[in-house]
């Protein structure tokens, strides 16, 4: 059954870090665009960090721009998200997207869920003070 899952969330104090972990199964990460969203309840969805597969270029929300950082292992068809001096805000479940438009169409405007054939269950970051 083709699916991603992510993993690493947990229980972390201010400036502290975490890497979350997205992988495929079923399937590989290919030319279309792997994402990270995250949600807090109450509010909507957030675009955090995206992928474009193929070129390998990146892009990241203001928010977290310069504390978040992505890499992948294009062999195992995994992609991590390092959260470096992670702040209160952070706080979120993370989810791993798969299989989307191009980053710049994330960037631009709130996705739909179905703009991604894959969605992950989610990993729970908790920041604390």
């Amino acid at each position: 059954q083709a699916q991603v899952e992510e993993s690493g969330g947990g229980l972390v104090q201010a400036g502290g870090s975490l890497r979350l972990s997205c992988t495929a199964s079923g399937f590989t990460f290919d030319d279309y665009a792997v994402a990270w969203f995250r949600r807090t309840p109450g509010k909507e969805r957030d675009w955090v960090a995206c992928i474009n597969w193929g070129g390998g270029s990146t892009a990241y929300a203001d928010s977290v721009k310069g504390r978040f950082t992505l890499a992948r292992d294009n062999a195992k068809s995994a992609l991590f998200l390092h959260m470096n001096n992670l702040k209160p805000e952070d706080t979120a479940n993370y989810y791993c997207a798969a299989e989307g438009p191009l980053c710049s169409v994330v960037a631009a405007r709130p996705v739909d869920s179905s703009d991604f054939a894959y969605w992950g269950q989610g990993t729970q970051v908790t920041v604390s003070l």
